[in-house]
């Protein structure tokens, strides 16, 4: 081997690591901000001391922990001379799954503009004050509501903003979206539109990124990108945001129509989500220093821009993605005129290729098929770690990422790396080292175009490292000092690094190491790109040196079980990082028969109880059809009461009106109806059911009914008898019959149906 060459190249590969770090770093949230900050600027401790209080108690909506929320908020706003008020009223949305309502208590204070006539508009500062009926929700929403509280006294001690800032705090998110639907449809100061910023969490930790945004966002994007001062974001989450059917309550706000927005969370720690142990001290102050900081910010880029046009769609939709700290943007028109370039450039990189002897058409051609082997073999790998991790430990079964992932992800990493390697040391002598870079170009600049057709916003994941990389292998053959030729070959891959690595660090917790294949896929993408500069390090003769060329393959397995076993010594599940497991109790009032039901029971504790997989949904409507269950014992549970307060018959239409109460205090009640005639009008709290959940059979799930009991009133054509199915749910098992409390080490799965208990009883009018 030629020394300089093995110099040069690892000169490169220094050059390109630094730069990995150096990418990664800019992803990683910001140093917290201490109390002692001038006043006017966001400190994630002064921040902290509202997430202290929000996560002290478990304060689902409705409930009097919920209330001291509320309260909490109310009294901050008021010491900060705003005029908070509360909007009482009855939500409705069919967004999670299924049609729900829920009375809320939304809290809602103006930071009032400069003037009437100055203002062009108003900017609504979004979050959530209720938790799962199992957390204490610090995380979500606690930092969203602490930024807000944050914010809005930082702004306090500013001068006044141009436009109306707005904060809305809201309540019932977790259950059904129901405060933001309220305050969307009902509430004056919603009406007339403007520019809304949500504010989420999905975990404990990592980067605060701007996940999602409206329609046509070129704008509000253009405000993000010049006003956050720890940006991260990028068009590929919104894209696949949009396909994933998750919601929060920015989905009110964007699908009103008249509004426009952005929504941020940070979304790393996501074994605290809805669990138990989602606590104050499971928060990294570093998280809420940039969710907040960068609300702060966009709150005065907003409060100070010109809404008439920021409130309104863009000609479309921009792409965008963090390099260095900023965030590079262009038009969405560019997407398929950049995707057919790289394209072109690709073949033209193949047809300088073989016009300068370094490779063939055939082989060519061969290296492009080739080159899908590791891409495949890489998503399989990564699958396969995560069925043998939970293999060993049955408890990752219900989690989408263990409570310590990081040696997990450097081991998926590296087990990408050895794939790659191994391919690459297999058939780099056969093919040639040419062959095998262009093929992998080709399927970036392909993948360009599919995300051209599928996801637009993604295009530039691949398509701009098979531009860069093409034009760069073209200059490499073109130029004949070899420094010169690393040099080009370098920069064109450090474009594939300052994309494809943060795009790697935020896939992992975006989507978890249960679905590691998506990480490892763009890895392996990454390390396509750079094999025009890795083939300088490996050597140029053949029997000789076989052994050194099967080295750095061999480097990357062996790392590969050194993060997994670390991983694993790591990552143990103990009394404050609990194995999660769900279980649920139901109690048909009828027939005195009682079950439990759970549809994770991979742990030995939950496998106590369930056993054989059975359809509840019949005897209660709100569970769902495969659950795993098993027989219990009776409790003495008073079953939801049922009064008729109302029936009359006109015209052929009956209307009954009856009041449930529940007997105990409970989270939710929910009635189905079923009927020979059709139900053509339902009313719920005074709230008007949509036509399109009305039939022959008609469920209504109402959160946080009122105390005082919930009347509904059926119109139905017909005046045949009615069957009336009433449940109501409650959260806690303790003191049931035959429950044993869990176990240290294990724990609570953070879902909205975690300890619930179900009182069902029939009635007929």
């Amino acid at each position: 081997m030629d020394p300089r060459r093995h110099l040069h190249g690892l000169a490169a590969i220094a050059v390109l690591a630094a730069l990995t770090v150096a990418s990664l770093t800019f992803v990683t949230p910001p140093a917290p901000v201490p109390a002692s900050a001038p006043a006017d600027q966001f400190s994630a401790d002064r921040a902290f001391a509202y997430v202290d209080h929000i996560g002290e108690h478990v304060h689902v909506a409705g409930s009097q922990a919920a209330s001291d929320v509320r309260d909490y908020i109310v009294t901050t706003l008021t010491g900060l001379g705003l005029q908070p008020r509360i909007q009482d009223a009855v939500g409705e949305t069919g967004n999670l799954g299924g049609f729900a309502m829920a009375r809320v208590r939304n809290v809602i204070a103006v930071l009032p503009g400069q003037s009437p006539t100055s203002s062009t508009g108003r900017v609504f500062l979004v979050a959530h004050y209720d938790s799962v009926q199992v957390s204490y929700g610090a995380n979500d929403d606690g930092a969203g509501v602490a930024s807000l509280l944050e914010t809005a006294r930082a702004l306090t001690k500013g001068p006044k903003p141009r436009n109306d800032i707005v904060f809305v705090f809201t309540e019932a998110e977790e259950a059904c979206l129901c405060g933001a639907e309220a305050f969307v449809s009902l509430d004056p100061l919603a009406r007339d539109g403007g520019v809304v910023l949500n504010l989420e969490s999905r975990g404990s930790a990592g980067p605060a990124i701007m996940f999602e945004t409206t329609r046509d966002n070129a704008g509000v994007v253009g405000v993000y990108a010049d006003a956050a001062p720890d940006p991260v974001a990028t068009s590929v989450a919104v894209e696949v945001y949009r396909i994933l059917p998750n919601d929060t309550d920015f989905s009110l706000f964007r699908d009103a129509g008249r509004f426009t927005g952005l929504n941020s969370a940070y979304i790393d720690g996501s074994a605290t989500y809805h669990s138990p142990e989602d606590r104050p001290s499971y928060m990294d102050k570093a998280s809420l220093q940039q969710l907040g900081g960068n609300a702060l910010a966009l709150a005065r880029a907003f409060g100070a821009a010109d809404l008439h046009t920021l409130s309104q769609p863009s000609a479309g939709d921009s792409t965008y993605f963090p390099v260095l700290g900023l965030i590079v943007r262009y038009p969405g028109y560019l997407v398929w005129p950049l995707a057919i370039l790289a394209l072109l450039a690709v073949v033209g990189l193949a047809v300088v290729a073989v016009r300068r002897k370094v490779a063939t058409g055939g082989r060519i051609a061969a290296g492009f098929g080739l080159a899908l082997i590791p891409i495949v073999l890489a998503a399989v790998a990564a699958q396969l770690l995560w069925t043998l991790l939970v293999a060993i430990r049955p408890g990752y079964a219900a989690m989408i990422d263990p409570w310590r992932p990081g040696w997990f992800r450097l081991g998926v990493v590296a087990l990408v790396a050895t794939v790659l390697l191994t391919w690459y040391g297999l058939l780099r002598k056969r093919f040639g080292a040419w062959a095998l870079a262009i093929g992998g170009l080709g399927w970036l600049a392909l993948l360009g175009i599919v995300f051209c057709l599928a996801a637009p916003g993604g295009s530039y994941l691949t398509a701009l490292p098979a531009l860069f990389g093409a034009v760069a292998g073209i200059g490499a053959l073109l130029l004949r000092p070899a420094l010169s030729r690393v040099a080009v070959l370098t920069v064109g891959v450090a474009v594939a690094v300052v994309i494809l690595a943060p795009t790697v660090f935020l896939f992992f917790p975006a989507l978890g190491l249960s679905v590691g294949a998506a990480g490892a896929i763009f890895a392996v993408l990454l390390g396509l790109a750079a094999l025009p500069v890795l083939e300088w390090v490996y050597p140029t003769e053949n029997a000789r040196r076989r052994l050194f060329a099967a080295g750095p393959a061999v480097l990357a397995g062996v790392l590969t079980v050194a993060f997994v076993a670390t991983g694993l010594a790591v990552d143990r599940f103990d009394q404050v990082h609990p194995a999660p497991t769900q279980l649920m109790y139901a109690l048909d009032a009828d027939t005195d028969t009682a079950y439990w039901a759970s549809f994770d029971a991979g742990l030995p504790w939950t496998r106590q109880y369930v056993s054989k997989t059975a359809d509840l949904s019949d005897k209660f409507p709100i569970l769902k059809p495969d659950l795993v269950t098993g027989p219990a014992d009776a409790a003495d549970l008073p079953e939801p009461a049922l009064t008729v307060t109302a029936d009359q018959t006109f015209d052929g239409v009956r209307t009954v009106t009856v009041l449930i109460k529940p007997q105990r205090t409970v989270r939710l009640a929910y009635l189905k109806v079923t009927s020979d005639q059709t139900v053509v009008g339902a009313t719920a709290a005074g709230r008007q059911v949509p036509d399109d959940q009305l039939g022959q059979h008609v469920g209504l799930l109402f959160h946080a009914p009122p105390a005082e009991g919930l009347p509904i009133t059926l119109r139905v054509r017909g005046d045949g008898k009615i069957t009336l199915r009433v449940l109501d749910g409650s959260d806690g098992l303790d003191g049931l019959p035959g429950f044993t409390p869990r176990p240290a080490g294990v724990g609570v799965l953070g879902s909205h149906t975690s300890e619930l208990v179900v009182v069902a009883k029939t009635y007929t009018v």
